[in-house]
């Protein structure tokens, strides 16, 4: 049965089942709840476990950061209500320290500024209040792809990074050469080494970096000098 579009959070509507739609597999997404109103945080609640992801509820933003980083897609639901709008400082502090968590604003004061704000500070979505069931949904499925993204690129640079670390200074000079452009001639002049020990050097270089790819191996340089700066 397809969701109504006039059911909504913060309202006393009975809790919608979200038949049409599954959860990610394989492992249940967590979705964050720091919400204050009592009765829409429960709704929030009962909404995420119909969808079969599990709900962390939070006594503030801020104790996201105390929580272990989440290894499965994950996202936070954050009540920016606030007159002061002391949470979107929080969002921003938040995008730099726990990328893997894109944050979906419910707000019973949805003005043009704060949204703008909001969205700057890399809100996936502002919903106002009494937030729609459906688009409520949308959101979280749409910042739960954003965290499966950030958490693959995570794991590869984690896993390039490991392997990074196996290569000997020297091995780690002739990547570095190599991956600029030089041949392999103008790296061992520039490092005082034949031609045949470069090769070999750049053999090593390719088996312990687990690629057979001279352009894998360019890009791995480049992710690894990106992170370094």
């Amino acid at each position: 049965m397809p969701l109504s579009p006039d059911l909504s959070i913060g309202t006393r509507h009975p809790i919608p089942t979200f038949a049409g739609l599954s959860p990610i597999a394989p492992a249940a997404p967590i979705i964050f709840i720091a919400v204050s109103d009592t009765f829409t945080r429960q709704a929030l609640i009962a909404a995420v476990h119909d969808m079969g992801w599990h709900a962390k509820d939070l006594s503030s933003a801020r104790a996201l950061l105390t929580e272990p980083v989440a290894t499965v897609p994950n996202c936070l639901v954050l009540d920016v209500s606030l007159p002061t709008y002391g949470e979107l400082y929080f969002q921003k502090c938040l995008a730099a320290e726990r990328p893997g968590t894109p944050v979906v604003c419910i707000t019973g004061v949805a003005d043009v500024p704060m949204t703008v704000r909001a969205m700057k500070a890399g809100a996936v979505d502002v919903l106002p209040k009494p937030v729609r069931s459906d688009l409520l949904v949308d959101a979280i499925q749409d910042a739960l792809t954003q965290s499966e993204s950030r958490l693959r690129e995570s794991m590869a640079y984690r896993s390039i990074h490991e392997s990074y670390a196996t290569l000997s200074p020297r091995e780690r000079q002739v990547m570095a050469l190599v991956a600029s452009g030089l041949l392999n001639k103008q790296v061992g002049g520039k490092l005082g080494i034949s031609e045949i020990t470069v090769k070999a050097h750049r053999g090593q270089v390719m088996r312990k970096m687990n690629t057979r790819s001279f352009v894998d191996l360019v890009k791995m340089a480049e992710k690894l000098q990106s992170a370094a700066n």
